[in-house]
């Protein structure tokens, strides 16, 4: 049975950063995608950065500018999420996710795509 566990939120001062991880059990063979997604209150979720089980295929939200990077920590069996210059755009409840995929989808993020979900961890960016 896949289960994932988000961690790492908290409170961050804007233009402070912030490393979320995703540890994925489960996915004992085979390939598969890890997503990282937020939904702020009042707001649809968003898609923000994709990343293959055979780390060849990353795909990031244009909204993001480069100030995310999603990255796979062998030592730890996570994926993460550096979060750099955080805005007072950025607090939401924040959500990995995993699905079959043999590749991020090079468009955006379907949900589609997901077929399992974290609980998610909260991040608040305040002064």
């Amino acid at each position: 049975q896949v289960q994932l566990v988000e961690s790492g939120g908290g409170l961050v001062q804007p233009g402070g950063s912030l490393s979320l991880s995703c540890a994925a059990s489960g996915f004992d063979a085979g390939h598969y995608i890890i997503g990282w997604f937020r939904q702020a209150p009042g707001k649809e979720r968003e898609g923000l950065a994709c990343l293959n089980s055979n780390e060849d295929s990353i795909y990031y939200a244009d909204s993001l500018k480069g100030r995310f990077i999603i990255s796979r920590d062998s030592a730890k069996n996570t994926v993460d999420l550096l979060m750099r210059n955080l805005k007072p755009e950025d607090p939401a409840v924040y959500y990995c996710a995993a699905g079959r995929s043999f590749y991020c989808a090079g468009y955006g993020f379907p949900e589609s795509d997901y077929n399992y979900w974290g609980q998610g961890t909260q991040v608040t960016v305040s002064s």
